[in-house]
C-alpha cells in the first residue's frame, strides 16, 4: 500500500540512503557522528523499505527539524553548560532513542499482513501508522520543548513542584518551550497528515499524545533519572516515545468507543 509499485522498496531503501550516507560523509556540517551516520543508514532502510517515502518523510522532517532547533542558541547554552553534546551531532544512541519506538511500529505495519489480512488487521496498521507518527511527533515536541525552553525560556519552573529552577533543570519546563513544543507536534502531524498515513483526526490525537507524553518525560526526569545512572537521556526519550505512540492509539480507540456508543444511542 505504501512501497513503490515498480521498484522492490528495500533495494530503493538501500540505494536512496547509501547516496545519502556518502553525502553526508562529506558534507562540513556534521548532523550525525560515523557511528550515528551508519544506524541513521539503517533507520532510513528499514523505514522507507516498510512505509515507503511516506514513512521516510516524517522521519526527515523530524531529524532536519530537531537538528535544527537543537542548535537555536547554541553559542549561549554552550557557555551556560546545558547545550547537547558535540554540538548536537547525533550519535547511535540519540538516533535509536529517538526511533526505536517508530521503527516498532513502522514494523508491525510489515509483519501485520503476513498473519491476517481482513478488515481488523487494516485497522491495526491504521493504528500503527498513527502510533508511528506520534511517536515522532512526541520527539519533536520534546526536542523543541526543551531546546527552545533553554535558549528563550524566561522563567522555568519543575514540573513536580513548580518552583524556580535554572534551564536545563531536569525535568523543568518554560511558557516559551512549551508553546514551541506544540507547534512543532502539530507541525510533523500535519506531514504525515499530508503524506495520508493518517487524518486530521489523527493529527488532532498526535497533538494530545505528544503534550501528555512530553509532560510525562518531564515529570520522569524530574522525580527518577536522578536517582538512577542507567536512565540515561536517550532512555528516557525511548520511554516518552513509547508513551506518545501507545496513548496515541488508546485515544484512537477511546475515540472509536465513544463514536460506536454515540452510534448505538442514536
Amino acid at each position: 500500500m505504501l512501497s513503490t509499485d515498480f521498484l522492490n522498496p528495500w533495494l530503493v531503501a538501500v540505494g536512496l540512503n547509501t547516496a545519502l550516507l556518502a553525502i553526508a560523509f562529506i558534507a562540513p556540517k556534521k548532523l550525525l557522528t560515523p557511528a550515528g551516520l551508519f544506524h541513521g543508514w539503517l533507520l532510513g532502510v528499514l523505514i522507507w523499505g516498510t512505509l515507503g517515502w511516506q514513512g521516510y518523510l516524517v522521519v526527515l522532517f523530524y531529524f532536519l527539524v530537531g537538528s535544527g532547533v537543537t542548535r537555536v542558541g547554541m553559542v549561549q547554552k554552550e557557555a551556560e553548560g546545558i547545550a547537547e553534546k558535540r554540538s548536537g551531532a547525533r550519535g547511535p544512541e540519540n538516533v535509536w532513542g529517538s526511533a526505536l519506538a517508530g521503527a516498532l511500529c513502522a514494523l508491525g505495519v510489515l509483519v501485520v499482513p503476513y498473519f491476517n489480512q481482513d478488515v481488523g488487521a487494516q485497522r491495526l496498521i491504521s493504528l500503527l501508522l498513527l502510533g508511528y507518527v506520534a511517536s515522532f511527533s512526541t520527539k519533536l515536541s520534546d526536542t523543541t520543548a526543551s531546546e527552545v525552553g533553554k535558549a528563550y525560556g524566561k522563567r522555568t519552573f519543575l514540573i513536580t513542584t513548580l518552583q524556580p529552577v535554572a534551564r536545563g533543570t531536569e525535568g523543568a519546563v518554560s511558557l516559551e518551550g512549551t508553546l514551541a513544543g506544540i507547534v512543532a507536534s502539530a507541525a510533523i502531524a500535519f506531514v504525515g497528515w499530508g503524506v495520508h498515513l493518517i487524518d486530521l483526526r489523527g493529527v488532532a490525537i498526535c497533538i494530545i499524545a505528544a503534550f501528555i507524553a512530553t509532560n510525562l518525560e518531564s515529570v520522569i526526569g524530574a522525580t527518577l533519572q536522578s536517582k538512577f545512572d542507567w536512565m540515561t537521556n536517550e532512555l528516557v526519550n525511548v520511554f516518552n516515545t513509547l508513551i506518545g505512540a501507545i496513548a496515541a492509539v488508546l485515544l484512537a480507540l477511546a475515540w472509536q468507543g465513544l463514536s460506536l456508543g454515540t452510534t448505538g444511542i442514536a
